[in-house]
């Protein structure tokens, strides 16, 4: 009796360790499927974004480029209106000089007040800072 009993549990051990390993088995493959699932998705979603992605950068480029050109124009016009300044002071003496700036003075006084205050102002802090 004793054989049969063990037998008996022997065979259902046997079933519950095959329908265990069974139940294993197909977690496992839900398992994989869910992760292959996840990363297919995951690798749509990224490709979805990809495209705004690349819009953002080619808008900030762009920009960029804008900003470059305003700057380089700035820069440019700055240094042709310093190489003028360089040509009259090279052919003017000081004599002319001095007969143009009375001249602006009297057609802008409003704005040459202003000029001579800055330059007041800025001679006073600069021979301040000397003492």
């Amino acid at each position: 009796m004793e054989n049969q009993f063990r037998d008996g549990n022997s065979s259902s051990l046997a079933g519950t360790a095959a329908r265990i390993k069974e139940q294993v088995g197909e977690k496992a493959v839900q398992a994989k499927e869910a992760v292959v699932d996840f990363g297919r998705k995951t690798v749509e979603n990224i490709d979805a974004q990809r495209g705004s992605a690349a819009g953002t950068l080619d808008q900030t480029a762009s920009v960029l480029h804008e900003q470059a050109d305003r700057v380089a124009g700035a820069a440019r016009a700055t240094a042709d209106r310093l190489r003028a300044t360089a040509d009259y002071v090279r052919k003017q003496d000081l004599k002319a000089m001095t007969t143009d700036v009375e001249e602006l003075v009297r057609r802008y006084p409003g704005p040459a007040l202003a000029v001579a205050a800055v330059v007041g102002f800025m001679t006073a802090r600069v021979l301040r800072t000397r003492d």
